[in-house]
């Protein structure tokens, strides 16, 4: 049994497996000819954060029966620029002006340097996933296509008091989920898994990728600013995330007309008014129960594998997703 101290070391020890391989990586780059696009990428790829996706992926090899970590560090590593290049865009469409107390790239740089370092992280990322097998590079380009129709997905619903839950996991499917099962997935197959593994693995990507989003929108609304961007940065952009969904959907009458005009006329001295409104609707405790939804079912997924240490590190790390800070 991994006891939480060990677990907690032993996700350590990985992350720092990643960062080390990241700071290599940006070296390298600052030697060639690339130096000016990668001074401007290395800014917010070794700004930090809990590398979940390379962790992730590298336990996921592990779990699959992989053993030496060295044939799957490249993926790892292409898992986190890809993700990291999907930051630096989405700040770009969302106009933020930070990101983890920080100035966003564009915001520091200028938005066409801002627009040519998200490109650049982007062909990095697929560069290294380029390595592998004929199948891997096929999923992987995939799940970068998906995560542009996401993205524009997102768009036009901005604003949209229609849209459904369905439309919403169609946008977080891409954007986000996909990433996490195809990482996953990839990983087993550099592991020489059985296609049941490869399942099981991917199918644990995507919810525990789903409940990743789903705690990112409750956080939006309940979070302070030292967790990630400012809190009410998704209402203020008028993105539909699922408890603004389902207060829509489960308030009537003066309620629900109330909570439109809010969405739709919303400043920072509506915030009481907009908490209250999503309070009454329940919608709090209903993407808080989807979360325990979503991680309960990537727990379920991974009990189809042989046990192992790895395994019950990818269980802890799903566990975690429940409360997590950005």
């Amino acid at each position: 049994m991994v006891s939480l101290r060990s677990s907690q070391q032993q996700l350590r020890k990985r992350r720092d497996i990643v960062e080390e391989a990241l700071e290599d990586f940006v070296q390298e780059k600052m030697a060639s000819a690339q130096a000016p696009a990668m001074a401007l990428a290395r800014e917010v790829l070794l700004a930090g954060g809990k590398r979940y996706r390379p962790v992730l992926t590298m336990l996921a090899f592990e779990s699959a029966g992989g053993e030496e970590i060295s044939k799957v560090i490249d993926l790892a590593l292409a898992a986190e620029l890809i993700h990291t290049a999907t930051l630096v865009h989405d700040d770009i469409y969302d106009f933020s002006k930070t990101r983890r107390g920080k100035p966003t790239l564009h915001a520091s740089h200028g938005l066409a340097h801002g627009i040519i370092g998200g490109d650049y992280l982007f062909v990095l990322g697929f560069g290294l996933g380029g390595k592998y097998e004929a199948k891997i590079v096929e999923k992987m380009a995939n799940t970068c296509a998906n995560i542009a129709s996401g993205e524009l997905l997102q768009h036009e619903h901005i604003g949209n008091l229609a849209t459904t839950p369905e439309d919403y996991y169609s946008i977080i499917d891409g954007k986000t989920a996909g990433p996490f099962a195809t990482a996953c997935a990839c990983a087993a197959i550099v592991a020489g898994a059985s296609d049941e593994v490869v399942k099981s693995l991917e199918e644990f990507g995507w919810e525990v990728g789903r409940a990743f989003q789903l705690v990112d929108d409750l956080l939006d609304l309940t979070g302070d600013e030292n967790m990630g961007k400012p809190k009410g940065g998704d209402v203020h952009e008028g993105k539909m995330t699922l408890p603004i969904i389902h207060a829509l959907t489960m308030l009537h009458g003066v309620e629900r007309e109330q909570l439109a005009d809010v969405l739709q006329n919303f400043s920072d001295d509506r915030w009481n008014e907009l908490v209250s409104l999503l309070s009454t609707a329940g919608s709090f405790e209903y993407s808080e129960q989807l979360i325990e939804n979503h991680v309960n079912r990537a727990l379920l997924q991974l009990k189809l594998l042989p046990q192992s240490n790895a395994r019950k590190l990818m269980e802890e790390v799903a566990k975690r997703s429940r409360s997590r800070k950005k």
